[in-house]
């Protein structure tokens, strides 16, 4: 094991989360929230919290995290990036391989597409009519 508290950076689309976790009661902040309370979505609590159950660690770490940008979905996943990358750093042995496998260690490179001049949005056209 390396150090008592490690800090790692998650990314997914805009959002970037800066993330802490230290070994603990299993107590999880989010911007100064309780994670349930800053996210109120069953589904993005499970999500941020993937990593734990896949290393069954649920509960023994610490969690605290200051996430900016993109939607909830996105800071959801930016937090679960971060956590995966700071438990691999914590115990590279025991919990890497898990989280490799899983592919939570790769950031997901997909991003929105860009607004192009003469459509409605990035690949949506004006109607066509022949007339």
């Amino acid at each position: 094991m390396a150090a008592e508290r490690t800090y790692a950076t998650g990314r997914r689309k805009n959002a970037t989360a800066r993330v802490w976790i230290s070994l603990g009661t299993g107590e999880f902040t989010v911007n100064g929230k309780p994670l349930d309370e800053y996210f109120g979505r069953e589904t993005l609590v499970m999500s941020a919290q993937q990593p734990f159950d896949l290393t069954e660690t649920r509960g023994q770490f610490n969690v605290y995290a200051t996430v900016s940008g993109g939607g909830i979905s996105g800071q959801a996943g930016a937090i679960r990036h971060g956590i995966s990358r700071a438990l691999s750093e914590f115990d590279v042995e025991k919990y890497r391989p898990k989280l490799k496998s899983a592919g939570f260690l790769t950031r997901d490179p997909r991003m929105v597409e860009r607004k192009k001049f003469g459509l409605h949005k990035a690949r949506k056209r004006p109607q066509f009519s022949k007339r």
